[in-house]
């Protein structure tokens, strides 16, 4: 928490925005070949604590923890009962006790720009940029994004938080920053916003949505990340070590301002069905990291990297789950939650 010259806690109103209307379809493929009989088919929804938590409470306790005052889900019209019924209404409770306020928008395939039409067997929503702008009249403050399922750490909510509330140069953005190696599953192949940054490590100069990435090992136990083509071979080699978005924005807004970012996001929205669209009907999407590259590249906008050492996991296929719950009971007994997490706030 960021303090005054007197010691003062600073407080303003900052909001953690959930992606979580995710179909998930490489999880609900692999958990109905392997007929695990979970009881969720909804990934963000998987059970991974010891009481029943999901990946999604712990970065509502840690978001609560580091100042974090509003809640905004994203999901889907469909979801919605199954969504309320594990995690929505016992987090309202809890956040109700703390004063944090807790709201919800729907991301759906037919909310496009005006003069469009959804194509013909277009099945999937539009992509993160699309979730985002699904929540664009609830947020009137500064914001993060975050994926529902992935655990980032105590440290990158603690970090955002405290930059979000300092004053900022118009149209800058803050990002947490993990290390690619770091984020690989060791079960298929993963999506990651790669990023080069500028000398010193402090900026990002450019992000780039890569598919296909899959986490290698060499005959000394190095692990490395290459990008496979459909067919399994090796067409990129990338640099383990480099920085990777994983979602986790952070967007400033000046006082009684509503985020500047929203605007520049639905303006290229508009354009996204204009040029991208027509190209691939079914299946384009429009995604933060793209988006916020193709800022960059034009010196729109400036994007801070804010370190985190904490390791990130997360549920990307069935056999995942696994290891996220060993390394959940892990930090339980080191002392990071408490066995009855939202007890200690």
């Amino acid at each position: 928490m960021i303090h005054n010259n007197e010691g003062e806690k600073l407080t303003m109103k900052t909001t953690l925005l959930i992606m979580a209307a995710g179909i998930g379809s490489r999880y609900q493929k692999t958990k109905d070949a392997k007929n695990t009989g979970s009881t969720s088919a909804i990934k963000q929804l998987e059970p991974v604590g010891l009481h029943d938590e999901i990946i999604m409470d712990y970065s509502i306790h840690d978001a609560i923890e580091a100042g974090f005052n509003k809640i905004v889900f994203i999901i889907r019209p469909d979801i919605e009962v199954d969504f309320k019924e594990r995690i929505g209404d016992r987090v309202e409770k809890i956040c109700d006790r703390l004063g944090v306020e807790v709201c919800y928008c729907f991301q759906t395939l037919t909310d496009i720009p005006q003069g469009h039409t959804v194509p013909e067997g277009r099945t999937k929503p539009w992509g993160t940029g699309q979730a985002v702008l699904s929540a664009k009249s609830l947020i009137h403050e500064p914001f993060a994004v975050i994926n529902a399922d992935d655990y980032y750490g105590k440290t990158a909510f603690r970090k955002i938080h405290d930059w979000l509330i300092l004053p900022h140069a118009s149209q800058a953005i803050a990002m947490a920053g993990f290390i690619l190696k770091n984020t690989l599953s060791e079960h298929g192949s993963v999506t990651r916003g790669v990023c080069k940054l500028a000398e010193g490590h402090t900026h990002v100069i450019d992000v780039v949505e890569t598919g296909g990435i899959i986490r290698t090992v060499d005959v000394d136990g190095k692990i490395g990340a290459a990008v496979q083509n459909a067919e399994g071979s090796d067409v990129q080699v990338l640099d383990p070590e480099s920085y990777v978005s994983m979602n986790f924005w952070g967007f400033p807004a000046k006082e009684g301002s509503d985020p500047w970012y929203m605007d520049i996001l639905d303006q290229n929205f508009a354009d996204f069905f204009q040029e991208t669209v027509p190209d691939n009907l079914l299946k384009a999407e429009y995604l933060l990291p793209t988006q916020i590259g193709g800022l960059l590249r034009e010196g729109k906008v400036t994007v801070k990297v804010l370190e985190t050492g904490d390791n990130w996991f997360g549920v990307t296929y069935q056999e995942d789950k696994a290891a996220v719950v060993e390394n959940i009971r892990g930090l339980i007994e080191r002392g990071v939650y408490a066995e009855e997490l939202y007890s200690d706030l």
